[in-house]
């Protein structure tokens, strides 16, 4: 008997073949300056956007729908002021056409938003995710997502995060809180793939 341990998908007997750009839609989470130029620039942020670009490139040229999210704070505040710059997409990311941007207050990009509905209005039950901050917007939305009946499928190169503070002492280094974060999500809540190009075929 192996002792290397399995998800819980795996236990089940579930594929872990990851969603079809032909049968899926794309979410783009938190794309926005804040992480880029702001006060929570990421760690690896600009090899996730160039990653993210690559997806959204691929997204197109398939005619997948694709939805951007976008976070706001309150007016004025410190983080994600609507009326700033860092509230803005990333100029590489820039919504195109008819491809729609949700406005969210909360991590997860389903409440309080109309996400859901226009997921549905596509027919499609797949959804492709990449976004900021892995641990927080995106690991909140692959959840929901799996709560409302949806399959997801986690770019992790196009998802970044940030070193947090080890509430039992020290610091936990981005790297870690990113593989924690996509591991945990890989056990039960989504398919989780390398780069856009796993997605290519």
């Amino acid at each position: 008997m192996s002792d290397r341990p399995k998800t819980l998908l795996q236990h089940a007997g579930v594929p872990s073949t990851p969603g079809r750009l032909g049968d899926a839609v794309v979410v783009l989470v938190d794309f926005q300056m804040e992480y880029v130029g702001g006060a929570l620039r990421l760690v690896g942020v600009d090899a996730a956007v160039a990653q993210a670009a690559k997806l959204l490139r691929l997204a197109r040229e398939t005619g997948t729908p694709v939805f951007h999210v976008v976070h706001h704070g309150r007016a004025g505040g410190a983080l994600f002021d609507p009326e700033g710059p860092h509230c803005a997409i990333v100029p590489d990311l820039a919504p195109a056409g008819d491809e729609a941007v949700i406005r969210k207050t909360l991590p997860n990009a389903f409440a309080g938003t109309d996400l859901a509905d226009r997921i549905d209005a596509t027919g499609r039950k797949d959804l492709i995710l990449a976004g900021f901050m892995t641990h927080m917007c995106v690991a909140a939305t692959a959840r929901a997502a799996l709560d409302l009946g949806y399959r997801g499928t986690v770019v992790a190169g196009a998802t970044a995060t940030r070193d947090l503070p080890d509430p039992l002492g020290g610091v936990v280094p981005a790297d870690a809180v990113h593989r924690a974060t996509l591991a945990a999500l890989a056990d039960r809540f989504a398919v989780v793939v390398t780069d856009a190009a796993a997605l290519a075929s």
